[in-house]
């Protein structure tokens, strides 16, 4: 019999092979200073463009205010145990009605981390006899509820129609066997590559199968829509959204999400999430700033218009010197480039210390070998200076690129590493 821990010490994982080299700079980085569009990275100031502040509410006076103002009065433990048992007050009750007004929902629940809410609500809603179909790029906390799941589940292709309603035949038929129902799990925004689902196209098939929907508008929430309800609004369909998903974690500049359905479904999944059941209550101080927050995401649209200027002032600005932003639909903007890892990390150091740009990088196993993904997130704090400056830096870290002189710096950290 093997030692369990065997495994771990001699394969670290596609990513985790890169420790040594990667860790505290291109992994785990320490940003410091207040949440804005510049911050501290290493002493030096870069624009940053990888917070998901979208609204820029984290540092708003106001905002920090209230948050303040809530410790003081609530302090961080309050209230103390699990929503069922001890941890329920009218401000979790308001929090909740006002989100679920604002998203066009009977009710919402709150969640107390939005990851394990997603995996805990996956969870709830089927049994063993129901079958889930889902995005073959869904995000982890989706991928990890269905993995809960001892029914069949069947992928699809990403946003591809076609190979929805394959599956969903599929689904139909089995679920002809087994007497359950079908669970169809979408994003509203797909975090990585910033297209939305097609959830217009989705619903329309509704007409065909008889499945429910279950939406995870984690980067839709407050960015999309005529007032900032989501991609379900963008799309005219948020009507037919039968389960609705956001986090606080965005736009809200908080921690925390909640769920949106018609009334017996959430008063069913309350009584029935475990990760809700058996996990301490949203703190009071969390609840009395996302109460702020989406007032102000209900009052400002000015912020939501600020915020989308910056979106296409960098987007069509990238556009223009011609590079690659796949086909993304909402404010997530990912730079696509071609290199290895080494190379990668090359062009990430340059980006830092020679033009004080900030953006997070994404390479294999998350995108296919031979692929560099740099993803931004504007803010409603940006500026046109911000945005001047990375247009520039990309311009010259693309040259570099192309050149050939990242993959020579770059050797010798690949002959260290064996590739």
């Amino acid at each position: 019999m093997r030692d369990l821990f065997d495994k771990i010490y001699k394969d670290k994982g596609p990513l985790g092979k890169w420790a040594d080299q990667a860790e505290g700079y291109f992994v785990f980085p320490k940003l410091e200073g207040p949440i804005s569009n510049r911050m501290k990275f290493q002493g030096r100031e870069v624009v940053t463009w990888s917070i998901n502040d979208y609204l820029g509410l984290a540092n708003m006076e106001e905002v920090r205010k209230v948050d303040a103002e809530a410790a003081a009065a609530y302090g961080s433990a309050y209230p103390m145990g699990a929503r069922m048992m001890s941890g329920h007050t009218d401000l979790h009750e308001q929090l909740q009605n006002e989100l679920a007004a604002f998203v066009n929902k009977e009710a919402a629940y709150l969640l107390n981390f939005g990851y394990q809410g997603m995996v805990s609500t996956v969870d709830a809603l089927v049994n063993k006899d129901d079958i889930i179909v889902y995005d073959v790029d869904a995000h982890a906390c989706i991928i990890d509820g269905v993995r809960l799941h001892q029914g069949q589940r069947y992928t699809y292709r990403h946003n591809d129609i076609e190979s929805i309603e394959k599956n969903l035949m599929r689904a139909t038929k089995m679920a002809q066997k087994t007497g359950g129902g079908i669970l169809l799990i979408s994003e509203g925004v797909f975090g990585m590559r910033g297209e939305q689902g097609k959830l217009k196209e989705i619903v329309a098939l509704k007409e065909k199968y008889n499945f429910r929907l279950f939406v995870d508008d984690a980067h839709g929430f407050g960015t999309l829509g005529a007032t900032g309800a989501g991609t379900g609004e963008e799309q005219g369909v948020q009507d037919q959204i039968d389960v609705y998903f956001a986090t606080f974690a965005k736009s809200m500049a908080s921690t925390g999400a909640f769920i949106a359905a018609d009334s017996e479904i959430i008063d069913y999944l309350k009584y029935n999430l475990r990760s809700q059941m058996f996990a301490k209550s949203l703190q009071m101080q969390l609840v009395v700033g996302a109460l702020k927050r989406l007032d102000m995401l209900r009052t400002m649209p000015e912020l939501r218009k600020k915020l989308w200027d910056n979106v296409n002032a960098l987007q069509n600005g990238l556009r223009d010197r011609g590079f690659d932003l796949g086909t993304t639909q909402s404010c997530v903007t990912p730079v696509y480039l071609k290199g290895s890892i080494p190379e990668a990390m090359a062009l990430v150091k340059d980006l830092r210390e020679n033009h004080g740009i900030f953006c997070s990088i994404v390479v294999y196993p998350v995108i296919p070998k031979g692929m560099i993904l740099l993803r931004l997130i504007p803010t409603a704090s940006h500026t046109m200076e911000d945005i001047e400056e990375t247009l520039n830096a990309f311009s010259a870290i693309r040259e570099s690129l192309e050149n050939g002189t990242y993959k020579r710096v770059s050797a010798a950290v690949a002959a260290a590493m064996g590739e």
